[in-house]
């Protein structure tokens, strides 16, 4: 399967807020609108609906953490109508897609919530180890690429 990104704009913003997670899902990401404020006092991070044609069906927030001093993914999000249906695999390689063309970067990482089990199992899939390192409560988990 195969998504696009798209930035967030005037005409999509709206839509984009409105997507959301499963209730018992709330804990494990932060609301989009959310994400879309960090990111303009945050500007090395992008802020993107994941798209499957023209319907929008998730939402990503990746970047450079000036913090951390790598590039992570912050954010990923698929809305509790089209979950199971492989959006947040093909969103997931699409941010490592674009993150591993930028010059410089190595490696990915990111957080997840500990109860967030079926994320884990994506991320594990696509090669992501637990660093046994933990952030604001949730493990840390990073992608290194090879020279």
């Amino acid at each position: 399967m195969k998504v696009t990104l798209k930035d967030i704009d005037r005409e999509n913003f709206k839509q984009c807020v409105k997507l959301e997670v499963n209730e018992d899902q709330k804990n494990f990401v932060a609301p989009n609108v959310f994400s879309i404020a960090q990111s303009k006092v945050e500007p090395a991070f992008n802020v993107q609906a994941v798209y499957d044609g023209e319907e929008m069906v998730g939402f990503v927030m990746y970047g450079w953490d000036e913090e951390e001093g790598c590039h992570c993914l912050a954010r990923l999000m698929v809305d509790k109508n089209q979950q199971g249906k492989g959006y947040g695999r093909a969103a997931t390689e699409a941010v490592i897609e674009r993150l591993r063309a930028e010059p410089g970067c190595k490696q990915i990482v990111l957080s997840v919530n500990p109860a967030n089990t079926n994320a884990q199992a994506l991320y594990e899939s696509l090669g992501f180890v637990k660093t046994g390192e933990v952030s604001y409560g949730e493990e840390v988990m990073r992608l290194r690429f090879e020279d």
